[in-house]
């Protein structure tokens, strides 16, 4: 059973998702936009008999509060240090992480400022290689990062609108009656809130920092191998085929799955994303677990 929790992290009020026993491994579940843990509603439950599972929503998302971006900054350093503080004080200092879109920043800035909290990683089309970008973000990328100003942010509005909404979660799908009206429904009512399009259009902007970051995320991966299990919808709207194979240019150990789906492939590949989690982890994870407990004996 899912419990919906929140938790004041400097004096924001953080919703999360939590479910499992918490004796069980830990495992996080970070997803992107422009969604929030609904995302994760029906990932969630069919992890949870085995770990002890955690999905947050960042502040301006989903039921976390959304603070004035006049005075609260909207970037990806941000978001990750409010999520950092709300894992430490649920008491999740080591965990497997699940990264998707947006999680990919945030999760990778929490574990290389706490390398040692990663125990393992799988990442659902979240990008970190530059060849990962669709022509999706070419108004992004050689526009608003260039120079932000009405006329670039106006290029972008349509993302922000139901349709836009609708065609991220629709776009590489092959079957689009299997993918719930409740999802773009719901974002699309936490994007009409009084200044929500200021906070996404904030981390557009701020996404060329990510960037920035690829060649040190790229580092941490290739010096720490973590145990990495990888799902890549092939017909992701943002994100290519070619960023998830780059992957294993630094992880040659990693298990890449090719999924025909697009960016949001737990709507319709559930069963082969769980059942595939579990396999790796009992396979890959769970064993080196034993080898250090016993050694700490």
């Amino acid at each position: 059973m899912i419990q919906h929790r929140t938790l004041e992290i400097d004096g924001l009020r953080v919703f999360y998702r939590q479910a499992g026993d918490a004796s069980s491994p830990k495992l996080v579940l970070l997803g992107g936009f422009p969604a929030s843990s609904h995302q994760f509603r029906n990932l969630i439950p069919a992890l949870a008999e085995r770990f002890h599972v955690v999905s947050p929503d960042y502040p301006g998302f989903g039921n976390t509060d959304m603070p004035d971006p006049a005075t609260f900054p909207y970037t990806f350093d941000r978001l990750s240090e409010v999520v950092e503080k709300l894992l430490v004080a649920i008491g999740f200092t080591r965990f497997g992480l699940f990264v998707q879109d947006y999680g990919g920043p945030v999760g990778f800035r929490i574990a290389s400022r706490r390398p040692d909290c990663l125990e393992w990683l799988i990442i659902q089309n979240s990008n970190a290689y530059e060849e990962g970008f669709t022509s999706a973000w070419d108004a992004i990328r050689h526009a608003l990062w260039k120079k932000r100003s009405p006329e670039t942010e106006a290029a972008l509005a349509g993302l922000l609108e139901l349709d836009g909404i609708r065609q991220v979660y629709l776009h590489g799908h092959k079957d689009p009656e299997v993918i719930s009206p409740d999802n773009w429904n719901m974002d699309y009512h936490f994007m009409e809130r009084p200044k929500a399009r200021r906070v996404q259009m904030d981390l557009f902007y701020d996404y060329r920092k990510n960037v920035e970051l690829y060649p040190e995320w790229q580092a941490f991966l290739r010096e720490r191998q973590p145990k990495t299990l990888i799902f890549w919808g092939q017909g992701d709207v943002f994100f290519t085929p070619e960023g998830g194979e780059a992957y294993l240019r630094d992880l040659p150990q990693a298990e890449l799955h090719k999924l025909d789906s697009g960016h949001f492939a737990v709507e319709d590949c559930l069963p082969t994303i769980a059942e595939n989690i579990h396999r790796f982890y009992r396979e890959n994870v769970a064993p080196a677990r034993r080898t250090a407990t016993a050694g700490a004996r």
